[in-house]
This record gives C-alpha cells, structure tokens and sequence, in this order.
C-alpha cells in the first residue's frame, strides 16, 4: 500500500515532461476546452463550431446528430471495450468487465453530443489553449481512433442512448494506463505539463494547476 501511495504522490508530483516552455498566449486567438472529471474518468469537451464539425463528420458514421442545434460540446473519452460499453451506470457493473478493465482490453473511444455543459461545476476544468494547442489536442484525439480503409471504425449498437456512440481505438487498456492517462496523454500532446503518472482524476487536475501556468486555467462566472 505504501508503495502505490508513493508512486501516485510522485506521478502527480513529478512533471512530464520534465522541461516546459509555456506557450499559450491567452488572447482574442484562444480556444477553450473543458476536462470533464468524476470519481473515476475524465473526458475532453470540445466546443462545438463549423471547424470542428467538419474535422469530425466521420462521427456521423456512428449515427451521431452531430449537426444538431441544440449540440453544444463534442466529449471524448478513451477506455476499456469490455468496461466501457457494458457498464453506463454503475448499477450495470458486472464482473468479467471489470476484470477486463484491471487486466488488459481493448480499447474504445466514446463520444457523447452534450449541450450547455454548467461551467462553474466542480467536476469542470476550464482550460484556454492557443490556436496551434488546440488544433495539436484535435489532432491527437483524431489519431485516437482506429482505422480501416482510411475510416473510423464505429461500434453500431454499443451506445447508451441517442447522444453517444463508440468507435474502436488505438492501444490497449489496462488499470496503469487507462483512461485519464488518456487524458493526460492528449493535454501533453497540445503543449501542456502534467504529472509523470495519473491514473485518477483528481490527481490529474491537481498536477495540470501544479505544472501550467495559472494564465490558462479560465474561471467561469455563474450567473445571476
């Protein structure tokens, strides 16, 4: 026990990578995104305009309304096939899931169609990218999915309801590298620092403040 407390103190603690130039210029150029955290998994929301529509029409492919008016994110998030597509509730938690989910699985990516997402939440991080962060982070969750003849694979019949849908994914899963290292993983790839290991969401958005610097975190206004 003391040692996974330690490794999980020093993954936090430790920055990766271990040098960093901040780039991000918060100016009238910026991109917001949102890391989106519960108790156990983080996803990435993207806001939603005719740039990123077009980048991901593929999602159409998976019966995704992506052109619906009221859609306001694109929400991406990495995991386990087994864990991920079988268990929307935890009330629908079966054992050989988690099991796939602790040992190794296959991966999936899942996208859900949100609205107005409440940005002064607890669970929502607000970060404001550059231009050039926020077309790298794009690029790597589009390089996040797996192809076949050029075109993302989607799961027909694997989504949770009307607004949601997977596709198969590139890599593996297991419980060291899952789905906020994912996360973590797609944060450094636009230019951010985050801890050396983050396999739990606090300890991800803990070393995204820890590591960047404080211009980039937006902070919402709640309204009156």
């Amino acid at each position: 026990m003391a040692l996974i407390v330690a490794s999980l103190g020093a993954g936090t603690l430790l920055p990766k990578p271990l040098t960093h130039n901040q780039s991000t210029v918060v100016d009238a150029t910026s991109r917001r995104v949102l890391v989106l955290s519960n108790p156990i998994h983080t996803d990435i929301a993207l806001p939603v305009d005719a740039e990123l529509l077009a980048q991901f029409a593929f999602l159409r492919d998976g019966n995704l309304d992506i052109d619906f008016p009221g859609v306001r994110y694109l929400v991406f998030g990495w995991g386990g096939r087994a864990f991920y597509t079988q268990t929307p509730t935890w009330a629908d938690l079966k054992p050989f899931p988690l099991l796939k989910g602790l040992t190794l699985d296959h991966s999936v990516m899942h996208i859900a169609l949100a609205g107005d997402i409440p940005l002064t939440d607890a669970s929502v991080t607000l970060l404001d990218l550059s231009g050039e962060e926020h077309r790298k982070l794009v690029d790597f969750i589009v390089g996040s999915f797996a192809y076949s003849q050029e075109k993302p694979i989607p799961l027909l019949g694997q989504s949770y309801g009307r607004n949601d849908a997977f596709f198969e994914a590139v890599g593996y899963f297991n419980a060291v590298v899952g789905c906020n290292t994912w996360t973590a993983a797609a944060l450094r790839y636009a230019g951010l620092q985050t801890g050396w290991w983050t396999p739990l969401p606090p300890l991800l958005t803990a070393s995204l403040r820890m590591h960047n610097d404080a211009s980039i975190f937006s902070v919402a206004v709640p309204a009156r």
